[in-house]
């Protein structure tokens, strides 16, 4: 791609539509907070940032969401997190950062590797994808931190990460993602060519 076509208005329209979601949706209600499980909304507008303008700006866009995340814990905003923020805040800073920002840039990846054979089954690997990094990047940060011991009471660690995070909040984001991201970007795929049109 030119640096031309990387830079037009409408590129960075977008690009900046998406940053101001990932930004509202994280700091304003893009998260849901059952117990200690946390829906996060805000995996949506990464998806389109990868699947739109590559796997580069996906993570650009996950950073953000990791960054504004980080601040959430630090203020003791997000119930789990400020649990193993106080006891390894090496660990869950790198947790909130490196998941985020993997996920947007594996999305793009696989979406970019896809498309070129089927795009339908690019968006949705590329949907089901952030998902899944999302949560397994976070359990292999819990299996870091020996805080979440406390936060488990005498539940035995890995039981209480599988059932209490992986299964209920795995599936319901990967539905959720499975479901509104391909159906927005059928969205705007149709308005692209609207005002192509005119």
């Amino acid at each position: 791609m030119e640096k031309k076509d990387f830079f037009s208005a409408k590129r960075i329209t977008g690009m900046a539509v998406l940053l101001a979601l990932v930004i509202v949706l994280q700091a304003f209600g893009g998260t849901v907070a059952i117990g200690a499980v946390q829906l996060n909304f805000t995996l949506i507008p990464i998806v389109l940032g990868a699947i739109l303008f590559g796997p580069l700006i996906g993570a650009f866009l996950g950073f953000a969401c990791g960054v504004v995340v980080l601040i959430q814990v630090i203020m003791g905003m997000v119930p789990f997190y400020v649990l193993i923020w106080t006891n390894d805040p090496v660990v869950t800073t790198l947790t909130c950062i490196v998941k985020t920002k993997a996920e947007g840039l594996i999305s793009g990846l696989l979406f970019k590797w896809i498309s070129g054979k089927n795009e339908l089954a690019a968006v949705f690997v590329a949907s089901g994808i952030v998902p899944v990094v999302n949560t397994l990047l976070f359990i292999v940060g819990c299996l870091f931190m020996k805080a979440v011991n406390v936060m488990a009471g005498e539940q035995n660690l890995l039981a209480f990460i599988l059932v209490g995070i992986v299964t209920f909040n795995f599936f319901v984001e990967f539905a959720i993602n499975l479901l509104v991201a391909p159906a927005l970007h059928r969205v705007i795929g149709i308005i692209d060519r609207q005002f192509k049109r005119k």
